[in-house]
C-alpha cells in the first residue's frame, strides 16, 4: 500500500505544508542514550525548500534533544499524518543541520517560512531528504483541527529577548545524555556582568 517518491513534488508538498503538527525522531549515538521523539506545530513553521530539502522553525523548548542529536550525528525522521480526509503517513529520512538564530544565514532562511513571527526560535532545522516514503495510515484517528495554541507567543513576549536567553542557558544547554545543545556562541550576561557561555559545562 505504501510507495517510495523520488522528490517532494507538488501535491506531496502541499500535503506536507498543510499538516498542522509533524512529529520529528532523533537518537545519539550512544547505545544507552535517549531516543527523542517531538511534536512540532505547524503554523506556517514548515518549508519545503526544494525536491530532496525541508525546514522547519525549532521554538523555544524545555528539551534541546533534537538540536543536540543531529549536531552530534545528524540523524533524522519527520512524519506527517493525515488526521482528516485521505488516510495517509508520509515519512522523510534524512540528514539535519541546524542554523541557530545567531547565525548569519538564519534570517535568509527565515524568509522562506510563511509563519507571521520567528520570535523566540532557537533556530532552523534544515533537512536533506534521502528517502521519501508514505503509508496507508489506516491506524490514524480522524480528528478535527481547533487551532495553533497562544501560550508559546504569549511566554516569549512576556519573557523578552533577555529572558528567552537567559531560559536558553538555563533549559538548553545540553540533552538529557549530555550532548552540547544551544552553541557555545550564544553567551548570556551574568548577575555579576561576567559573561556566561550557554554550555553544558555551565549548565551541569
Amino acid at each position: 500500500m505504501g510507495r517510495t517518491y523520488d522528490v517532494i513534488d507538488e501535491r506531496l508538498r502541499r500535503f506536507l505544508e498543510a499538516q498542522p503538527v509533524f512529529f520529528v525522531a532523533t537518537a545519539p549515538l550512544g547505545v544507552e542514550g535517549h531516543v527523542n521523539c517531538s511534536p512540532k506545530s505547524n503554523n506556517d513553521e514548515l518549508a519545503v525548500l526544494g525536491a530532496s530539502e525541508v525546514a522547519y522553525l525549532d521554538r523555544t523548548g524545555s528539551g534541546i534533544e533534537t538540536v543536540a542529536h543531529l549536531r552530534e550525528n545528524g540523524r533524522i525522521v519527520l512524519m506527517f499524518c493525515a488526521f482528516s480526509g485521505p488516510p495517509r503517513i508520509v515519512r522523510l529520512h534524512g540528514s539535519g543541520t541546524v542554523v541557530t538564530s545567531d547565525e548569519a544565514g538564519f534570517e535568509e532562511l527565515a524568509t522562506r517560512f510563511r509563519a507571521q513571527s520567528v520570535i523566540g526560535s532557537r533556530s532552523a532545522v534544515r533537512v536533506a531528504v534521502s528517502r521519501i516514503a508514505d503509508s496507508c495510515g489506516y491506524g490514524v484517528p480522524l480528528m478535527d483541527f481547533a487551532g495553533h495554541r497562544p501560550q508559546a507567543d504569549a511566554w516569549h513576549a512576556r519573557k523578552g529577548e533577555d529572558g528567552v536567553r537567559a531560559y536558553w542557558a538555563e533549559k538548553n544547554a545540553a540533552s538529557l545524555d549530555g550532548l552540547a545543545g544551544v552553541p557555545e556562541a550564544v553567551t548570556m550576561t551574568a548577575p555579576s556582568g561576567e559573561p556566561q557561555p550557554g554550555n553544558p559545562a555551565t549548565a551541569r
